[in-house]
């Protein structure tokens, strides 16, 4: 008896049979849900959200390591989300530090809302590209509340991983290593590895987001195969724009004082495209699985 193939399998046979067609299809859903816009608003409360975020994860983490390797670590990591403009945002983080005793009640309190509004405003972003899950399952106010504060524990979490594993390889790239009487250091297999363990983070990161976002319960090879999906989309933006900013930017030029305002909205902009066009890929791949059951 032949197995009857699962949604899985149909939704891509037919993917494959007609890539162009299914990429079409999710472009013009893109852009009747307003991809863009929504890419802006969360782009705009990332920036707000950016710098307290930043500034209360190193308040947590400095009382486990030293300052200036969390600022370095950050600086290294805020390259994979800010390309061109980490220097800025870590040099902001420097001087609050430097300046933590003012930090009483109320500017915890208000740092903590602010940092929270951009995974809100993600929230309501997949809210509308999974359409078809809102309208069968709404989240609880409770858990979409809570959600902003446990991915920043989780957010938290990978620094420290990526902090110790960092100290690791660097202290391996101080090394040599002689082979049949010659000399070699590892500092390039170091730099190599920190560089892929930013992008494993980064995936890991955008995975996360894939399956705990969209209300209801997302396949893991679905938010997985979207995680990476927008790795390499968002790499490769990510390189193209490093290259623009260090070669043909006239920003400074144009905007003068605001410039380093106006490239790190611009990085959030690309970013929340990036990242908003991975989910509506995955909507489109899930209802293309529900059509064509049986």
């Amino acid at each position: 008896m032949t197995p009857v193939p699962s949604a899985d399998h149909r939704a891509i046979a037919a993917i494959l049979r007609r890539p162009g067609a299914f990429a079409l299809r999710a472009a013009r859903q893109f852009r009747a849900n307003q991809g863009l816009l929504l890419a802006g608003a969360v782009a705009y409360y990332a920036l707000l959200s950016l710098v307290p975020l930043v500034i209360l994860i190193l308040l947590a983490l400095s009382l486990l390591f030293p300052e200036d390797r969390l600022l370095q670590v950050m600086g290294e990591y805020l390259e994979f989300v800010m390309p061109g403009q980490a220097a800025a945002l870590v040099d902001g983080a420097r001087a609050f530090l430097v300046h933590r005793d003012v930090v009483g009640l109320v500017l915890g309190v208000t740092m903590l809302f602010f940092s929270s509004l951009a995974f809100t405003a993600l929230e309501n972003a997949m809210s509308v590209i999974f359409f078809h899950r809102v309208a069968v399952k709404r989240r609880h106010f409770l858990i979409s509340a809570l959600m902003p504060y446990l991915f920043m524990l989780f957010l938290a979490t990978g620094l420290i991983v990526v902090t110790v594993i960092s100290g690791m390889l660097q202290a391996v790239g101080a090394r040599d290593v002689s082979i049949l009487g010659h000399s070699h250091s590892l500092s390039p297999i170091s730099t190599q590895a920190l560089y892929l363990v930013g992008v494993a983070g980064e995936a890991i990161l955008l995975s996360a987001i894939y399956l705990v976002m969209p209300v209801g319960r997302l396949s893991l090879r679905h938010a997985v195969a979207g995680g990476a999906l927008a790795t390499v989309l968002w790499e490769i933006t990510r390189h193209l724009l490093g290259w623009y900013y260090a070669t043909a930017s006239q920003i400074q030029v144009v905007y003068g004082t605001l410039a380093t305002a106006v490239g790190v909205l611009m990085s959030a902009e690309l970013g929340s495209i990036v990242l908003l066009v991975g989910a509506q890929i995955i909507a489109e791949y899930e209802r293309i699985g529900r059509e064509s059951r049986p």
